[in-house]
């Protein structure tokens, strides 16, 4: 497959291909996929003659530095017109969740951006023998289709929240964060936590405690559950097991032994932490990402068994706190590049029909960084993965979600204008509202109080590295303040 791609109406020189991936049937990227770029032309070789859609990180007048997609595509001997095919995927997701949301009564505020979108997008059709001017065309009719996305969005969102609150669907525990136990000894953090949310995470990981065998460090656990317990606060606690590098312990990976031996490591961790604090916590984050980090290397068949334990560990030391199942980076990126994980869908899937047992999913919404499932999207497709996950049998928790208030380089994307703490916020507010206004999703986590330099995601926080509050903090207090209201 081979595809055109203009800039400013012209064939590009110098475009950076970034965050490229190709993709199958139901959004699942496609394994050992070759791209290269030269002189206009991006080409795109892979192993199978099925049809295939193409991803990669697009800007977008007006809407960012995004990572958008085109439909699935047969393979042919003229190239296609990728400015051309963009527009026409957003224009056809447009069509999809119009139907799915039953949102068919045109809105005056913002109906017109549709029709010009798609006025647009049949000149460009018109002009499709001219490819200079049919992509500056389609460029357009992106950039208005995107808008108009984005506004179905909200007041899809705005609705189905509404009329939650109306009906009292979500009380005080429905927004909480996530701590640092470095700083909840300062009594202005815990200030700042005690007054805005009903429930906090906090982190207990395997690769931070059991940090010689056998050896467990629970203390500033300890003393962060010494500080919240007697509070008002509905308490969680993890992920515990977490099979990337920085989550697995140094002497475990030192020389990694057999599966049997991991196992066994993992459910003596996970019942050590969970029958230390079954008494503080209501909802354990059992285990996180099992499908994308996989730094073992760990079958199919294995990465549900090791589910399967953690989970039964849990239950085991504490029968009345929930257990999440944790899954990241939902559109699964990272299997592009790694056979050894699993498509997020999959794996959901899997793990229900497995019967393993377990009380509900987190969902992590992380975005910012140039890494696979972190690049930015539009709202538009953040509500429309969303959606996925309703027909799930298990309730639905957004355990973490975080975005920078810095620009740190475009690789990693940014939404409407480069990341500034005003962009952060609308970003928070507009998330906040497709999440909440999902009456499958329970609660969201945010993923972190305070700016921090070992922070994943750089000015993260909806504090400041000096405590004071951002614009992002109002945010999120405008949200509590409302569901308190109800």
């Amino acid at each position: 497959m081979k595809f055109q791609i203009f800039q400013d109406g012209k064939p590009a020189k110098d475009f950076q291909v970034a965050a490229a991936y190709l993709f199958g049937a139901d959004l699942i990227p496609l394994y050992q996929v070759q791209l290269g770029f030269k002189e206009g032309l991006l080409d795109c070789t892979k192993r199978s003659t099925d049809s295939a859609g193409l991803a990669l990180l697009w800007p977008v007048k007006g809407a960012g530095r995004l990572l958008l997609s085109t439909t699935r595509l047969p393979e042919r001997a003229e190239p296609y017109n990728l400015n051309v095919e963009l527009a026409r995927a957003r224009l056809m997701q447009i069509t999809l969740k119009r139907e799915d949301w039953a949102l068919f009564e045109e809105d005056n505020s913002f109906a017109d951006l549709a029709h010009e979108a798609q006025d647009l997008f049949i000149q460009a059709l018109h002009h499709i023998s001219d490819p200079s001017r049919a992509s500056a065309l389609a460029d357009e009719s992106l950039e208005k289709g995107i808008r108009y996305s984005e506004q179905l969005s909200s007041r899809y969102a705005e609705q189905f929240l509404a009329m939650r609150c109306r009906h009292r669907g979500l009380g005080r525990h429905s927004l909480g964060c996530a701590i640092d136990l470095e700083r909840i000894s300062n009594p202005a953090y815990r200030k700042w936590l005690l007054e805005l949310f009903g429930f906090v995470t906090i982190p207990i990981e395997w690769g931070q405690i059991e940090t010689q065998k056998g050896q467990y460090d629970f203390d500033r656990v300890d003393a962060c559950m010494d500080l919240l317990a007697g509070r008002r606060l509905a308490l969680s606690a993890g992920p515990l097991l977490r099979f990337a590098p920085s989550g697995v312990p140094g002497w475990l990976q030192a020389e990694p032994p057999e599966f049997e031996k991991i196992r066994e490591a993992a459910y003596e961790f996970v019942t050590r932490a969970v029958t230390r604090y079954a008494k503080y916590i209501h909802a354990w984050r059992v285990i996180c990402g099992m499908h994308a980090w996989n730094c073992f290397g760990f079958s199919f068949e294995q990465i549900i068994e090791m589910t399967r334990t953690a989970c039964l560990a849990a239950e085991a030391a504490d029968t009345k706190s929930r257990k999440f199942v944790e899954i990241v980076a939902p559109w699964g990126e990272y299997y592009a590049g790694d056979r050894t994980t699993i498509p997020p869908l999959v794996y959901t899937d899997m793990v229900i029909q497995s019967g393993i047992s377990f009380d509900a999913f987190g969902l992590q919404l992380s975005f910012g960084r140039d890494v696979p499932g972190m690049h930015v999207r539009d709202m538009m497709q953040i509500a429309s993965r969303l959606d996925c996950f309703g027909p799930v049998t298990k309730p639905v928790h957004i355990t973490h979600v975080a975005i920078p208030d810095r620009a740190d380089g475009p690789e990693g994307g940014y939404w409407h204008k480069p990341w500034s703490e005003e962009i952060q916020a609308q970003w928070i507010e507009s998330v906040y509202k497709a999440a909440l206004g999902r009456p499958f999703i329970n609660t969201i986590t945010y993923g972190m109080l305070a700016d921090g330099s070992k922070d994943e995601i750089a000015g993260g926080g909806l504090l400041d590295e000096k405590l004071n509050p951002k614009k992002s903090l109002l945010t999120v207090a405008k949200f509590q303040k409302m569901i308190n209201k109800r």
